[in-house]
């Protein structure tokens, strides 16, 4: 887990605890946004995903933060590395705090700590749909490359996704 917490002096990205999970529960119980474009996380969320979720059970190999403005929890977001140090980022950001760029500035915060560790490349994918997600990774300075098409079955939606894939590389930090 991120031990460190990172700042841009509006958004600081810290560590999660387990006295976060009652308001992790809230956050995405019943949030249909995160419901319908991340189907992997459980709907109805408890108490109970919500710890697993922080103790990293649910993805061991991440490195996820309470995404944090103004002593609020406004969201999550996490990266993984794979064997080719390419790294990928997945984040949520709970109703009420969407709209505002703090995911955007958590993405940039993300990207510059991944290169510091040594990543070749941070990527992410979103689908083509998810016109909000795609516009965070646009104005955090990413490139979208091009279409994963048909590359995921979502039982919620009852159809398969298309994603948008999108990457930055160290050079291209904003």
């Amino acid at each position: 887990m991120g031990e460190t917490p990172l700042t841009d002096g509006i958004v600081t990205l810290r560590p999660w605890t387990e006295a976060d999970a009652p308001e992790v529960a809230v956050a995405v119980d019943g949030d249909e946004e995160i419901a319908m474009w991340l189907d992997q996380v459980p709907q109805p969320y408890r108490l109970e995903h919500a710890l697993a979720y922080i103790r990293g059970e649910v993805t061991p190999a991440e490195t996820r933060w309470a995404v944090v403005v103004d002593g609020r929890i406004a969201g999550s977001i996490g990266t993984t590395p794979n064997a080719d140090d390419a790294w990928e980022v997945g984040y949520w950001a709970r109703a009420g705090e969407r709209g505002r760029g703090i995911m955007s500035r958590a993405l940039v915060l993300v990207a510059r700590w991944a290169f510091d560790q040594g990543a070749a490349r941070v990527q992410l994918r979103a689908d083509v749909e998810n016109l909000a997600s795609c516009r965070v990774a646009e104005k955090a300075g990413f490139t979208r490359e091009g279409v994963l098409r048909s590359a995921h079955w979502n039982e919620r939606l009852k159809r398969r996704q298309d994603w948008a894939m999108y990457s930055l590389l160290p050079d291209e930090l904003p």
